[in-house]
């Protein structure tokens, strides 16, 4: 077909007006024929339920027919009188080629998001309106045609040419972001074949059969076929730039030939119509303008991640509703979540994302109408009590914490989480956002010290600051008069059952609060720069018990974990090995557990650094293995020895087969790269002997033994010999 079209038109091109037998006939009715013979194929392949390729081919066919008429009649030497069948064939085609495209538009149309549907509309309007200035005669016209049937079809051609330039509009902006090629197709066959009719009817009685122009109605018609044909094969998918550069191009071009019809009318007399529909497109193309500022302030005052108000919106919102109403009591609750800092290290912080979704879409189903919900950042929010005293406050404060305490599913883990809950009352403890937030907060904290869950500000809890520093000053004096216990949970080797290892935990024994652990002061000592302190006290602590091991003979490595501010000390590898051999131990007696995120926030100093650890004979564990974002290749990259499992991946073994796989792929990782594995949180027989059968090295955990004092691990470790020695 490709090759009698071109052969055609090449013809008309060479032979010159007038009409020529082996041109105009054969040819064209050679290349007309098979041209329906691709269509009524493309239908047969298609089958029932494509009634647009039907419609299709029904139009193409209604043109040929039309042709081989005029042809019929001019080659009898005959004048094709006006209306004629081949007037009908043509208007048949405009027609049916109309519904086609109504029908693509609407199937396209469903889920398009709003702005392609206005591109749609603008692509519409702005095609329309060109199209109208060019027949703006024939439009002016229409008024003055004669009410008979030569009048009726003079009118219908340049309407169904303005119909279908508003169909194809269409179908090309609303098809612009989809990846085939097939919509281009059709689009441009019908362009063509549109503006031959247009030109046909501009020069009237001009015009001559045998002319290039003939070639128009042609090439258009075979480039609908080859869309016809194309519809029933596989997509042609386009690149992505392709299909993105389409979606802009149509709206942007339609949006200028409209503004150039509007400057056209003011110095040539144009058709009304043309002028309407060039304003109607200006008109939607601003409203994306205007829609972008609106999405531009929803989003200043939306938290991105849960959707809810921010700190901005809230701001605004107690600033209206106190306006509106002083007299009015209302609460100011600050919801902060229990222990989410842990749910972020062991599961990663996109199943803290999501949990932070979940826990803000139930705190607003349990919240009335009138009251405000904000997410302040991290996992913090404040909430805005309409019409509530203390009671109320607290009542809300209990509905909220029992709606957070249903379990919730991350990475196919049931977990539950809490929050504590401040509470600071208006107008009595604050006439201003910023003083409620104050002892909001005051109280949240008090709340969560005391394990309360809630707690309404008074008085009394405006001594916060001074409790923090108070308790800096403990903890620097703590470092100074050891203060700081360690306590020792052993690692089991899974192969033999003995015990070679074990992990240093630090603990705080406090004078007056009693034993602290490293959830209640680690994290005031990274902000307050303690931490390179406290790793000093540790690492000698735990040294000067692994020579006493030693010299008792137990020769066992000990696991201390260091935090990323503690390894900014470029010197740390050389006072690291000093402690090591000033006590006499071997190198190997001290294993370091670094965290993921030390290793991938700067690569090349994480392997400068355990380069220098490494040649001193110092192993390298990586904690929390599995929990980050890192990418493997620092595995292959960076001296390391073993990697440690993280608990997160060990709890749900027994009731998650895709958990246990996970633990058993891991393990078989780190074998292939030559590295140790050790699991921790082993809480049960059933995860110790999955251990064992998928070939871990080593396991932690309470169902082994929770972490203690060195004296109590001494006895733990004979008591555990003497069980050996009787079985």
């Amino acid at each position: 077909m490709s090759l009698l079209v071109a052969a055609c038109t090449g013809a008309l091109l060479l032979h010159g007006p007038g009409f020529n037998l082996l041109v105009d006939g054969v040819l064209s009715m050679l290349t007309q024929s098979v041209l329906l013979t691709v269509c009524w194929l493309a239908v047969a392949r298609g089958g029932r339920g494509h009634r647009e390729l039907l419609l299709t081919a029904v139009a193409a066919s209604g043109v040929v027919a039309a042709n081989v008429y005029a042809l019929s009649a001019n080659s009898r030497g005959e004048e094709l009188p006006f209306p004629s069948p081949t007037n009908l064939g043509y208007l048949m085609f405009y027609a049916l080629m109309t519904v086609v495209i109504g029908m693509l538009v609407q199937r396209s149309a469903r889920g398009l998001a709003w702005s392609v549907l206005l591109d749609s509309a603008v692509g519409t309007l702005g095609t329309a309106s060109v199209l109208a200035a060019l027949l703006s005669p024939l439009l002016d016209s229409i008024g003055d045609a004669k009410p008979d049937a030569t009048g009726s079809i003079a009118v219908a051609y340049p309407l169904f040419s303005l119909l279908l330039a508003l169909a194809v509009g269409g179908i090309a902006a609303s098809q612009s972001t989809n990846a085939n090629r097939r919509w281009v197709l059709l689009v441009f066959g019908l362009m063509i074949f549109a503006s031959t009719d247009i030109v046909f009817a501009i020069i009237g009685d001009r015009y001559v059969i045998g002319t290039p122009l003939d070639a128009g109605w042609v090439i258009g018609l075979a480039l609908v076929a080859v869309w016809l044909d194309s519809s029933t094969r596989p997509d042609a998918v386009l690149g992505h730039a392709a299909h993105s550069a389409a979606a802009l191009a149509l709206p942007a071009v339609s949006t200028i030939a409209a503004l150039g019809v509007l400057v056209l009318s003011s110095q040539v007399p144009l058709a009304p119509l043309a002028i309407a529909l060039a304003a109607a497109t200006l008109g939607l193309a601003a409203l994306p303008l205007i829609s972008r500022q609106m999405v531009l302030r929803r989003q200043l005052r939306t938290d991105d991640l849960t959707g809810l108000p921010n700190r901005r919106a809230l701001y605004t919102a107690v600033a209206g509703r106190l306006a509106a109403d002083r007299a009015q009591p209302r609460a100011l609750m600050l919801l902060d979540l229990d222990r989410f800092k842990e749910i972020n290290d062991s599961l990663g912080h996109d199943a803290g994302d999501r949990l932070l979704i979940q826990v803000g879409s139930r705190l607003a189903s349990e919240l009335a109408p009138g009251d405000f919900l904000a997410r302040l950042g991290g996992d913090e929010f404040a909430i805005l009590l309409n019409d509530s005293g203390r009671l109320e406050a607290e009542a809300a404060a209990l509905r909220l914490r029992t709606a957070l305490a249903a379990p919730f599913t991350l990475e196919g883990i049931s977990l539950q989480t809490s929050g504590s809950i401040g509470i600071a009352l208006y107008p009595d403890q604050g006439d201003d956002l910023t003083g409620l937030l104050r002892k909001a907060d005051m109280a949240m904290y008090k709340a969560k010290s005391g394990h309360s869950g809630h707690h309404v500000y008074r008085s009394a809890d405006n001594s916060h600051g001074a409790t923090r520093l108070r308790t800096l000053h403990e903890l620097r004096i703590a470092l100074a008069q050891d203060q700081l216990v360690l306590h020792y949970q052993p690692k089991i080797e899974l192969g033999t059952g003995t015990v070679n290892g074990v992990e240093a935990l630090v603990r705080w024994n406090h004078p007056t609060r009693g034993l602290l652990f490293p959830d209640q002061f680690l994290a005031m000592a990274e902000e307050a720069g303690l931490m390179h302190a406290l790793t000093q006290v540790v690492m000698r602590q735990a040294l000067d018990q692994a020579a006493v091991w030693l010299a008792a003979g137990r020769s066992f490595t000990v696991a201390v974990n260091l935090s990323a501010s503690s390894l900014v000390d470029a010197e740390l590898p050389e006072r690291v090995a000093a402690m090591i051999e000033s006590r006499g131990l071997p190198a190997s007696a001290l294993t370091l557990e670094i965290t993921e995120e030390f290793l991938m926030a700067d690569r090349d100093r994480a392997r400068e650094i355990l380069t220098r650890l490494r040649a001193s004979g110092i192993r390298i564990s990586v904690d929390d293995f599995g929990t980050g974002y890192s990418s493997l290749a620092y595995l292959r990259d960076l001296p390391i020895d073993e990697l440690k499992l993280d608990q997160s991946f060990v709890f749900p073994m027994a009731d998650d087969a895709r958990a246990a796989a996970l633990v058993a792929s891991t393990i078989d990782l780190a074998h292939g790269l030559g590295l140790r594995m050790v699991a921790e949180g082993v809480e049960n027989g059933f995860a110790y002997d999955e251990l064992v059968r998928y070939g871990c090295d080593y396991a932690q955990g309470y169902f082994i033994c929770r972490p203690i004092p060195a004296a109590d691990l001494d006895q733990w470790l004979a008591r555990r010999e003497i069980t050996a020695t009787t079985e």
